[in-house]
């Protein structure tokens, strides 16, 4: 899953199982994952079933629902797996350096992934299905903005911010204008723009240099 970000694997060897070629195992439930996303980037949402993903996964049905009740708990369960392997922000010792880092991945995540193709066919379900969006906020959106602060938390550690900066308000305006072109505009997200949104913010902040906080 996410593959424009991971590198690519060699095969690992086949386990043996009775039944259906995956069995019971954690590997079936990794080859019902990366099923779904796949099946989503070829056929779209509507066109993604629990039979799809069943036969492309070499999984019988019901081992489907051994685990999911629906395709959409399918959906979400890849997309939160790839987002907390992709979306945790680097630590560089230093604020600028580690927001432009996150930012250029949240959005090559958004924009050129299988999963960024699954974030934007959950959201558009989510608003069809109040306790799904429910299960959306709460599996991805408070958990990535949990990962979100982690640059600003650090900062302040380091001295680099205020203590009593709005770090909320803060990350709205970095990570907000990043969601409303994927989802909204369709315009482009470029390191250009995510690096500008970095500079605006270390520009209001006055965000001291990392080597002259260390040097005092």
């Amino acid at each position: 899953m996410g593959r424009a970000n991971t590198a690519a694997a060699g095969p690992e060897p086949a386990e043996r199982h009775h039944g259906n070629r995956h069995g019971r195992s954690e590997q079936a439930r990794q080859a019902v994952l990366e099923a779904a996303d796949d099946l989503l980037v070829e056929k779209g949402f509507t066109g993604v079933t629990i039979e799809g993903i069943a036969a492309r996964a070499g999984v019988a049905k019901q081992t489907v629902y051994r685990w999911w009740k629906t395709k959409t708990d399918v959906l979400l369960d890849a997309f939160l797996q790839d987002a907390a392997k992709a979306l945790n922000p680097p630590d560089h010792g230093d604020l600028g350096p580690d927001l432009r880092a996150h930012l250029r991945q949240l959005a090559l995540f958004l924009t050129r992934s299988d999963a960024g193709a699954v974030f934007k066919a959950l959201i558009g379900y989510a608003q069809h299905d109040p306790a799904f969006a429910a299960a959306l906020r709460a599996g991805y959106l408070d958990e990535q903005r949990r990962r979100d602060l982690l640059p600003l938390e650090r900062a302040v550690e380091r001295g680099q911010l205020p203590a009593g900066l709005d770090m909320a308000a803060e990350i709205d305006q970095l990570v907000g204008p990043v969601y409303h072109r994927v989802l909204m505009t369709a315009e482009p997200v470029d390191q250009a723009f995510t690096d500008r949104l970095v500079e605006v913010f270390l520009h209001r902040a006055d965000v001291a240099d990392a080597g002259e906080i260390g040097s005092r």
